[in-house]
This record gives structure tokens, C-alpha cells and sequence, in this order.
């Protein structure tokens, strides 16, 4: 793990960031004492909105009394992969 004053810090953002993407752990320390940690930002979640609407969709017609493929149980499920 690398570990560099905040001083430091600021005159190699640019280096420290490359660094901390390439997948080394990289600590920022402020009077001597680990204050920070500079990590890559993981893979951004699938935006999942349009599935899960349907799911709710899909509930509130069966709440209307109206017949769906499939039960509760595997809609619901459904809705948590």
C-alpha cells in the first residue's frame, strides 16, 4: 500500500489516481494519521428501472383480480434477480 501526505497528495493527483485504477492501494494520510483511501469506482449497476416497473405492473393487474402467466411467488421473484 502506498502511503503519502496530503502536501504530497496534491502535487501527484493525477499520478495517485493512475495508480489507485491500475489496482494499488493507495492511503492519504493528514498530520501523520490515514485519512482517506483512493480506490477505482466500480462498474456502474445496470439501470434495472424498466424491469422493475413492469414487475409492479404486472402486481397491481393481478391485485385487480386479473390473470397472469406464471403465480405470485415467480413475479415476485422475478423482480430480485
Amino acid at each position: 500500500m502506498l502511503i503519502i501526505p496530503l502536501a504530497e497528495a496534491k502535487n501527484r493527483l493525477s499520478e495517485l489516481i493512475l495508480r489507485a485504477e491500475g489496482g494499488e492501494d493507495v492511503a492519504i494520510t493528514k498530520r501523520g494519521k490515514p485519512s482517506v483511501r483512493l480506490v477505482p469506482v466500480a462498474e456502474p449497476a445496470l439501470d434495472r428501472r424498466a424491469e422493475v416497473a413492469e414487475v409492479f405492473r404486472r402486481l397491481r393487474l393481478l391485485s385487480r383480480g386479473m390473470c397472469l402467466e406464471g403465480d405470485l411467488k415467480a413475479i415476485a421473484r422475478e423482480g430480485l434477480d
